[in-house]
């Protein structure tokens, strides 16, 4: 069982009544943020979701479950594709129109809570949404300024994937338990120089430097958040060339990671999803895909560690959010506690949206065992206690910034820039991205 997700409920109760006074909402027949759901009253909240005909057909079974239970509440449901649902949520945001409950990716909890757009929910905790099950650090990913815009429906956390069968072909280990990053790479070197006498060659470990996210996570194991409280850079030029430099050794070798060249030539697919390389680092939800792909044994590890550990984050896959304009900010935090904690609606979903953030819908999830769902509840289980740190939060314009550090990491990759004219053009870019503060 997960016991370091549980949060207790005497923290919840006191992060209410500490924000209770400056979150309150009004609302309308409904009831008040902080007061008992009228059941007696006719409401009706709308509901928004970004994703596939698959999950929204688990959103609409659950929403019929939740009429159900509360048959004075209507929901009115919509959905769409990623990018689409970003413009649409945009649009609304610019009349005050977002809808009352709405699906929410950490990469845009500051640019909506930072405008105002999002209804504090901590007030919400004693009376229509229980956090009690909830880790910590995992609620606090949804915290920005002390208010509770975002409620995680589920996790994913890092870690680092490796292709067992390609390693017994090789003669070789995986890394070994506590390895550090210089490890990693000094495996990758021992992988790619055995592989290369395969035909076709194998190389090792994917060139980690070029993702931004793993950038924050070494960052956080030199004891740093990425970002400030108020959505600023919290990191120098030294730092970034620092991390970029790691794997300066194995890049300069030529043969230890998979090419640039032949990487452009298989998108969408990867060198880890061909075979051709032996380890790369990611979300464990991608367990799934690395295993459909290449019909191999693919095992997890925890991330490289750092000088106190690997020091691994929660991060929400998604979270839920209501708008701070809902004339029902009462049903709007009910129908919020009933799709995070109902044990029937972690069975619809299982792990479509990752694991579920509470042991509860964990527990009620039909996955077999052996199975890739299964595998990786066990592995977030197994690095629980790993998970040490809140998770980063974005500033505005990450996305934006996260694209310009992968798209230098490929002129470097190509020989085309060196690691200091990487940061020299990066960090211009993203200090002018990012808004300043108020």
């Amino acid at each position: 069982m997960r016991s370091a997700r549980k949060a207790t409920a005497a923290l919840a109760a006191s992060a209410a009544a500490a924000l209770a006074l400056s979150a309150c909402s009004g609302g309308s027949a409904g009831g008040g943020l902080t007061e008992p759901l009228d059941t007696e009253a006719e409401i009706e909240i709308s509901l928004a979701w970004w994703g596939d005909d698959t999950r929204a057909a688990m959103y609409e079974e659950a929403v019929a479950l939740f009429e159900k239970e509360y048959p004075n509440i209507t929901v009115t449901t919509g959905f769409q594709d990623f990018p689409n649902y970003w413009t649409a949520r945009n649009t609304e945001a610019a009349s005050s129109s977002l809808p009352d409950v709405f699906q929410m990716d950490l990469s845009y909890l500051r640019q909506y809570g930072n405008t105002g757009q999002l209804l504090d929910l901590a007030p919400a905790f004693e009376s229509n949404l229980d956090v009690s099950g909830y880790d910590e650090q995992l609620l606090q990913a949804g915290n920005l300024n002390g208010a509770q815009v975002g409620i995680p429906t589920s996790t994913n956390t890092l870690a680092f994937f490796y292709n067992a069968d390609v390693l017994e072909e090789l003669g070789m280990e995986p890394p070994a338990e506590g390895y550090t990053w210089e490890d990693l790479n000094e495996w990758s070197a021992e992988v790619a120089a055995k592989g290369g006498k395969q035909d076709p060659a194998v190389y090792g470990s994917g060139d980690y430097t070029g993702t931004f996210w793993f950038f924050c996570q070494w960052l956080i194991q030199q004891g740093k958040q990425p970002f400030t409280d108020d959505g600023q850079m919290n990191f120098t030029e030294a730092e970034a060339t620092e991390f970029l430099n790691l794997t300066a050794e194995n890049r300069e070798a030529g043969d230890v990671f998979f090419p640039i060249e032949k990487t452009k030539q298989i998108e969408p697919l990867t060198g880890f999803m061909t075979s051709a390389e032996t380890g790369v680092m990611t979300w464990d939800n991608f367990l799934a895909g690395y295993v459909a792909e290449t019909e191999q044994d693919i095992q997890m590890l925890p991330m490289p560690s750092g000088p106190n550990g690997p020091q691994q984050f929660w991060k929400p896959s998604m979270l839920l959010s209501a708008s701070a304009n809902t004339e029902q900010p009462a049903a709007a935090a009910k129908l919020i506690d009933f799709l995070v904690n109902d044990p029937e609606v972690g069975k619809i979903f299982g792990t479509n949206k990752g694991v579920p953030a509470v042991q509860a819908q964990i527990d009620a999830m039909d996955v077999e065992e052996g199975s890739v769902d299964a595998r990786v509840v066990a592995f977030e289980e197994e690095v629980a206690d790993l998970v040490t740190e809140p998770a980063p939060m974005p500033a505005e314009g990450f996305g934006a910034i996260e694209a310009e550090w992968l798209r230098l990491f490929e002129e470097m990759a190509y020989e085309r820039i060196t690691v200091d004219e990487f940061v020299e053009q990066w960090f211009p870019f993203a200090q002018d991205t990012i808004p300043a503060p108020e």
